[in-house]
């Protein structure tokens, strides 16, 4: 079984230099067992991967850093075939302290540069200890523009290839545009086919923006039944090309533009996230696709009674 060639996209605002890879593979929440994930990000190479996403928060860039570190000693890639994107949490959202967090970042993950570095949420908190959810009294106003001005001279310094958001509405978007000099390359966000993104994926469209799935199979809480991966018609789309559930909804993303993580560390289900790239649904599979009722599976960070937050996110 040998590698697949991932497609990759140009990340606009990188004077066409970055390339990121269509498929990644994500860490959230966290990396628990080093060995595991040393196998899992070797393995992954192997087949083919390699975007890596991690997070300040995720409490995985140790472990991926270390992994991708024994990966390149064994000569399985070389650091500028990798793309690896890390980001930076809401206490740290602070014009003063995101080149130092960036700084930790590159640190612990033992590299000189991260291909791109988000905003991880457009939400600021009391500088500190991460805590999960996020209370209510934690929370401070966002200086979007003294933070964008920030991660661009962490763009210009070098610390990374490109900069970008997480979890941003189009209004948060919006409000973004009119303060860049240079304007986020990637939007990461929740996308599946339960939750299919329609206005915000034409706005970032519109606005030379890539979108990045998370939780591209719905997974990630535990909410009842999986609307996804439970779902009878998408069963019946999925035997008629042969395929799986998780096939379709990841040809689906492709097929829409989007990019996507998807966190596995299983080698077969890893190789099967890859075997999405000869095959293509079609116009009826689509028209059933688009009756798929549409909720949100990630409200946000903070605790219940501020998720009102995060409506606008459609």
């Amino acid at each position: 079984m040998g590698a697949v060639e991932i497609p990759t996209m140009v990340l606009p605002n990188t004077s066409g230099k970055q390339r990121m890879p269509v498929i990644g593979m994500g860490s959230a929440p966290d990396f628990t067992c080093k060995k595991g994930t040393r196998n899992a990000i070797i393995e992954a190479i192997k087949q083919g991967y390699r975007h890596f996403d991690t997070a300040a928060a995720y409490g995985s860039e140790q472990a991926l850093g270390e992994a991708l570190k024994e990966a390149l000693d064994l000569g399985l890639a070389k650091r500028e075939d990798l793309f690896v994107t890390s980001k930076l949490w809401v206490t740290e959202n602070h014009p003063h302290l995101v080149l130092s967090a960036l700084r930790k970042s590159l640190k612990t993950l033992q590299l000189e540069y991260l291909d791109l570095y988000l905003i991880h949420w457009p939400l600021t908190s009391q500088p500190g200890k991460f805590s999960f959810p996020i209370a209510v009294e934690e929370l401070l106003p966002f200086d979007v523009k003294g933070v964008w001005e920030s991660m661009e001279e962490g763009l210009k310094l070098g610390l990374t290839r490109a900069i970008g958001v997480s979890n941003f509405s189009v209004e948060k978007l919006q409000n973004l545009l009119t303060v860049t000099t240079v304007p986020p390359a990637v939007n990461q966000v929740e996308i599946n086919l339960a939750w299919q993104q329609k206005e915000l994926r034409e706005f970032c469209n519109t606005n030379g923006i890539v979108m990045t799935a998370f939780s591209p199979l719905r997974k990630g809480a535990s909410r009842g039944s999986n609307e996804v991966m439970e779902n009878d018609m998408l069963k019946e789309i999925a035997d008629a090309h042969g395929k799986s559930i998780a096939q379709v909804s990841l040809r689906w993303l492709c097929e829409q533009g989007v990019t996507f993580v998807a966190k596995s560390y299983d080698k077969d289900r890893m190789n099967q996230n890859l075997q999405i790239f000869d095959w293509a649904l079609t116009k009826e599979d689509h028209e059933k696709i688009d009756q798929i009722k549409q909720n949100r599976l990630i409200p946000g960070p903070t605790k219940p009674q501020l998720n009102d937050l995060w409506n606008d996110q459609a």
